[in-house]
């Protein structure tokens, strides 16, 4: 019987590649924990496609509270934190590193001295920017906080080019925020910002009003008793949908041009 010889040593980071991608997408019913599919659909990242063929994956997220607990019962369950959990086990062998700066009351401005800080130090090939709550809370210049987002994602692309890929998260859904902020022209203004910049769009506030309208995760009207519980849902939820859509990017994505 004739022997199986092993794979070069070149093409390791190719099968690496293949391990990590080789995933189907879920059901309309059982993405993210009911998530819409077309929430989920994410353009090429070519950052994450890069980091895949590798051994590593780097994250970065910024931004204000529900980075750091936003209600749950503890960091561990916050979505950063999950998400790191939830990448590693689809991307293995591949490992996946998420650092955090984030902190109640932030806003664009401040998250864009983080990224001008801490970019060219971690080297990430994905940042997550979550933002615009405490701008649409505290009715700040909607039209400065897009351009803060664009001024601060072409710095990161001079920089780092295609080896980064942004996503920013809009605000997550609250009849409260909607009720006393002008929340639409906030999430009106990042699309418009994530357009320009070449940076990517999540909603969590569509997401979040899906699981809301569809009796799946409501957080504001759960019962004192459970609200902990159910914020830890929401952020593992958060968590599996954000993972989804990185996966779609991947799976799209294109090695960087040198």
């Amino acid at each position: 019987m004739k022997a199986m010889s092993l794979a070069p040593a070149s093409w390791l980071p190719l099968l690496v590649l293949a391990g990590a991608l080789a995933w189907t997408p879920a059901r309309a019913t059982d993405v993210a924990c009911g998530a819409p599919v077309e929430a989920m659909e994410a353009a090429p990242m070519a950052g994450v496609f890069a980091a895949l063929s590798h051994t590593d994956l780097r994250i970065l997220v910024v931004g204000s509270a529900s980075t750091q607990g936003g209600g749950t019962s503890g960091r561990a369950a916050t979505w950063p934190e999950r998400l790191q959990s939830v990448l590693a086990e689809r991307v293995a062998p591949v490992t996946v590193a998420v650092e955090v700066f984030g902190r109640r009351g932030t806003t664009a401005s401040d998250h864009a001295r983080i990224l001008a800080e801490q970019a060219p130090r971690l080297r990430p090939h994905l940042i997550i920017w979550q933002l615009g709550t405490v701008e649409a809370a505290r009715g700040l210049p909607v039209e400065e906080m897009a351009e803060t987002v664009q001024e601060a994602v072409a710095r990161l692309h001079a920089v780092r080019g295609e080896r980064t890929d942004v996503v920013l998260m809009d605000p997550q859904f609250s009849r409260f925020l909607r009720g006393n902020a002008d929340v639409d022209s906030y999430r009106d203004w990042l699309r418009i910002a994530a357009a320009a910049s070449g940076a990517q769009l999540f909603s969590r506030w569509a997401i979040m009003r899906h699981w809301v309208e569809t009796d799946r995760l409501d957080l504001e009207r759960a019962p004192t008793a459970q609200r902990v519980a159910v914020a830890d849902r929401l952020h593992d939820c958060l968590a599996q949908a954000m993972a989804e859509f990185i996966m779609s990017g991947a799976q799209r994505g294109r090695l960087p041009r040198n």
